[in-house]
């Protein structure tokens, strides 16, 4: 047997690249380049407690072990989660495609033209589907859409509402368990008021902000909400409506009857239950909430050539930019799930899900109607796909239980006299045939089957006509165009092209992790053992989930220093979040609520301040020093000034500069001393496995992104995953759910719809754990490390980089200082970066941490070869600034601010530009060979804020003469 060798295949650089990128760093060994690194003060005693590491083929018959241990039953269970068909073209191009599953964020808008005009449709099927103006490009779920929603017409209230103290959002009784919890977490720690009552008899008072409704609701039943939200609004009362995305399609959309947010999951169209996610939120407004509406937004704009193009747009909303006053975190978004649902769409087109929707309604209505022979009562008057059954005497509801176990079927048992049954798109009338008999055995009735008569089944009707659907949708070229496999393959190969993602080259983004998503981590996900188990299916049906979760829980604890792990927040933004409602719901157990002081580095990631302000903490800013460490003497001084209130720090290691800061452990000490916690920020957890660890470094509790350190992929910018560890202290406190038993026995309220979060993305960090093993782990690292510092050794001599430790190392990441060359040169850093994409690069990190910089970080994935092909191209780039500096080329008409070249500008027959065509699009002799093109040249972001149009509509209608 072939013994492991996945570590070979992980890491970039070979035995013979190694030496040389170790002799240009100028040590002798990789030993002593993480030694001139790392404090041995906080170095790990000994070698990492895991097991050796699997090889490709060993892996994947363990797995596959694992996920038999996963009982695939027929679900009916509902609640928000549904089994779908996920059309093969839309798995094969899109869920299994590196093109799609490895770019990052779209921040650089023309290298990202291909998803962004993905998420657009996404945006324009949202929109059409609930009557509504305006949509976001996806949230993390359901249960946080709605959770934003409340928060965003709290923050929208008029002064009178404010004056009048109008604090209060009701939420409708009937509304999922789930999305309730997290609307309680998050209400509590911003001072708002929850009221969880029935609309049936809505009074609107002085007291109440808003409403939110859900529709159809968790046990299928329809109202009518046309009068309600009337009444809401001459009383100056927001609504908002959770509302099943795919009845829409049949059902009045809540923009017809005046909503004012809709919100919900696109997990219906195409996306796996997978456990619970990662799912697509929708988030649907009007537009005068455009400059409240949280996550990204996608909008049509222009380039310097006057062709339309895509970007995110108002992006000053978000927390990058605004810290802890933005409205909007960025990073909560799903956007691969959200291209796949919103393609599930145009594949399908207005007529195919109209006819799944039909499909699903029709069955319901038989099932509804047998049903009730066999001495049952079906009680929902109105409904689209769910029915609640009331259990007559002598039926007992066990033996129910056990007959349709038996027939590998789960229902929604909501009490002892009630189930709940939701059908989906898979459903057949066989399947509705076995429920029936399920039923008719438990009521010792003779079964009958039912035989469907087409014209006769047309006529089923479930709900009152005037709730009938009257408005058009999908009525987009987009939409009805690609209807064929061909059609649809061509279209996603098109926009795949139009991307710049890891398949193509490396991304080389400081504290982004762009690593390898290796093929062996990602094959599980397309198993039905994983995709098709609903989060709240039974326990004995979810085994190898469970044996999954907790090794994996297990492994990061070991890589941690912790002493458990919360697998539930469901991005890197949600897993701060909840790391400091356990600090708080600690210090509350002790009579200790008031302390509500979060210490927070200048340097930080903008989501600290926004998580902490979410979280109502009051933060005060710590000063960083002129080599950008914490300012020692400003964190003392703050520390003790706020000792009586003092909650937290909340810091990243190593630092969001690159540097392993010598002073962490007293940092850490001084936050103790003065009655605080240590949240550790586990964006750079890339540059500690193995070597040492947030427990070791005095830490109480660091959030883990999964798609960074433990390879999950970025997709575009989501799915994130962002689990909790905790000290020992803290465990009674990680997150609860109110479905599914988790968390300590003091659990803090859900974070995420879902118990497990985004569960089934889990499998690929379980996968890089066992391949890699604990020494793999520790080499991915140490890799890591000398691929930045080889970068550094290179780029020294033509670029001032910015921050290094003591011993002049960085850590796993750089900063390259670019503000120079706006003065010498009017060059900015993100004129650098467009120029990058000339040679066929992703930029750095541009402006972060510091403004005018560039960060880059190789991570170990990359090879010698790819890391010296960047170099060249940043030295390259580094002349052509030089040549303007030196009066060669005109300041402002040169081939930097130029930038990128398209294929249309370089084979114009109207050149006019004073330099080559060859110059702007083939800088080196290797894009020759492999030319990536821009499918834009430079943006007009400005443009499309003032035009903001956020639809697939046709160019003439927002082209302006």
């Amino acid at each position: 047997m072939i013994t492991n060798n996945f570590i070979d295949r992980h890491n970039g650089p070979g035995k013979s690249e190694t030496e040389i990128m170790l002799k240009a760093i100028g040590v002798n060994s990789l030993d002593q380049l993480i030694d001139e690194t790392i404090p041995s003060s906080i170095r790990l005693p000994k070698p990492l407690n895991l097991p050796a590491g699997l090889n490709e083929f060993e892996y994947l018959n363990h797995i596959k072990t694992l996920a038999s241990k996963n009982k695939v039953f027929k679900s009916y269970i509902g609640m928000g989660y549904y089994n779908t068909i996920t059309p093969g073209v839309i798995l094969r191009n899109i869920f299994e495609n590196p093109g799609w599953y490895t770019s990052y964020t779209p921040y650089q808008a023309e290298i990202s033209q291909g998803r962004l005009e993905a998420l657009l449709t996404y945006q324009t099927m949202v929109t059409d589907l609930t009557g509504m103006p305006l949509a976001n490009a996806s949230l993390l779920d359901e249960a946080t859409a709605a959770a934003e929603a409340m928060i965003m017409l709290h923050n929208a209230r008029p002064r009178e509402a404010v004056k009048a103290g109008a604090n209060t959002f009701i939420v409708s009784t009937n509304t999922y368990p789930q999305t309730i919890a997290v609307l309680e977490t998050r209400a509590k720690h911003l001072g708002i008021e929850i009221e969880i009552k029935s609309c049936n008899d809505f009074e609107p008072a002085a007291h109440i902000f808003g409403v939110l409704l859900q529709y159809p609701n968790q046990y299928g039943e329809i109202h009518e909400y046309r009068k309600l939200v009337n009444l809401a609004h001459e009383n100056g009362i927001t609504v908002a409506v959770a509302a099943d995305l795919l009845s829409l399609a049949l059902l009045t959309p809540p923009g017809d009857w005046g909503a004012d947010v809709v919100v919900g999951s696109t997990q219906r169209f195409g996306i796996p239950m997978g456990f619970g996610g990662p799912h697509a939120a929708y988030f649907a407004t009007k537009e005068e909430y455009k400059r409240f509406i949280p996550g990204r937004i996608i909008g049509v704009s222009v380039d310097a050539q006057g062709n339309r193009a895509l970007r995110m747009a108002l992006q000053t909303r978000e927390q990058h930019i605004k810290r802890e006053r933005a409205t909007s975190n960025i990073c909560t978004a799903q956007a691969l799930l959200a291209i796949m649902a919103g393609m599930y769409a145009a594949y399908h087109g207005p007529k195919g899900i109209r006819e799944i929707a039909r499909h699903i309604n029709i069955l319901t209505g038989v099932l509804s109607t047998e049903v009730q022979k066999y001495g049952y009562k079906q009680l929902n008057a109105n409904f689209f796909d769910t029915l609640l059954i009331s259990i007559p005497e002598g039926v007992n509801i066990d033996v129910l239980r056990k007959l349709a176990v038996e027939s590998h079927v789960n229902f929604n048992y909501v009490d002892n006299d009630k189930i709940g049954i939701s059908l989906d798109e898979t459903t057949s009338l066989d399947d509705v045939n076995l429920v029936l008999h399920i039923f008719a055995s438990a009521a010792k009735k003779q079964f009958i089957e039912f035989v469907c008569d087409p014209d006769e089944c047309g006529l089923i009707r479930t709900f009152a006509p005037s709730m009938d659907r009257q408005s058009d949708y999908l009525t987009e070229p987009v939409f009805n165009s690609y209807h064929s496999e061909t059609e649809m393959m061509r279209f996603l190969k098109k926009l795949e092209n139009r991307d710049l993602a890891l398949n193509r080259s490396m991304i080389p983004l400081g504290s982004c992790t762009m690593k390898l998503n290796a093929v062996a981590e990602l094959i599980p996900l397309s198993w039905p053992e994983f995709g098709a188990i609903h989060p709240f299916a039974p326990a004995d049906q979810t085994e190898g989930y469970n044996i999954l979760i907790r090794e994996l829980e297990k492994a990061l604890c070991e890589v941690t220093g912790f002493k458990a792990v919360s697998m539930q927040p469901n991005s890197g933004a949600s897993g701060e979040y909840a790391g400091l409602l356990v600090i708080k719901a600690y210090n509350e157990s002790r009579g200790e609520g008031h302390r509500k002081v979060c210490l927070i580095p200048a340097s930080a990631h903008g989501t600290n301040p926004a998580s902490a302000a979410m979280a109502g903490m009051e933060v005060v800013v710590v000063k960083t020093d002129p080599n950008g460490n914490i300012d020692m003497a400003d964190l003392h001084e703050k520390a003790i000034k706020h000792k009586d209130n003092l909650a937290a720090l909340m810091v990243t290691y190593p630092s969001t500069h690159g540097v392993f800061e010598e002073s962490i452990l007293e940092i850490a000490a001084t936050i103790h001393e003065n009655g605080g916690q240590v949240y550790m920020d586990g964006a750079n957890m890339n540059a500690q496995v193995g070597l040492t660890n947030p427990g070791t470094i005095g830490a109480d509790v660091c959030h883990l992104n999964l798609h960074k350190t433990f390879a999950i992929p970025h997709g575009g910018g989501g799915p994130g995953v962002g689990p909790i560890g905790v000290a020992e202290h803290l465990v009674p406190f990680l997150p609860g759910h109110p479905v599914v038993k988790t968390g300590g026995e003091k659990a803090i309220q859900a974070v995420a719809a879902a118990p497990y979060g985004s569960a089934l993305v889990l499998p690929i960090s379980y996968a890089y754990i066992k391949l890699l093993g604990g020494n793999g782990l520790t080499m991915a690292t140490r890799y890591a490390i000398l691929t930045a510092n080889y970068i550094k050794s290179r780029l020294e001599g033509h670029y001032k980089i910015l921050y290094s430790g003591s011993k002049g190392r960085v850590a796993h990441e750089l900063i390259l200082d670019c503000n120079q060359y706006l003065k010498t040169a009017d060059v900015a850093a993100i004129d650098i970066a467009k120029r990058l994409m000339d040679y066929g690069f992703h930029a750095p990190t541009v402006a972060f941490p510091v403004g005018g910089t560039l960060m880059v970080e190789p991570t170990e994935s990359e090879p010698l070869s790819e890391l010296d092909r960047f170099v060249d191209a940043m030295i390259a780039i580094r002349k052509e600034i030089a040549d303007i500096e030196e009066g060669k080329v005109d300041k402002h008409d040169n081939v930097i601010r130029h930038a990128p070249h398209t294929l249309a500008m370089v084979t114009t027959d109207d050149w006019t530009l004073p330099y080559s065509r060859e110059k702007a699009a083939f800088p080196m002799p290797c894009a020759k060979e492999d030319k990536y093109w821009p499918a834009v040249t430079r943006i007009d972001d400005a443009w499309g804020d003032r035009n903001l149009v956020c639809t697939c509509a046709p160019i003439e209608s927002y082209v302006k003469g």
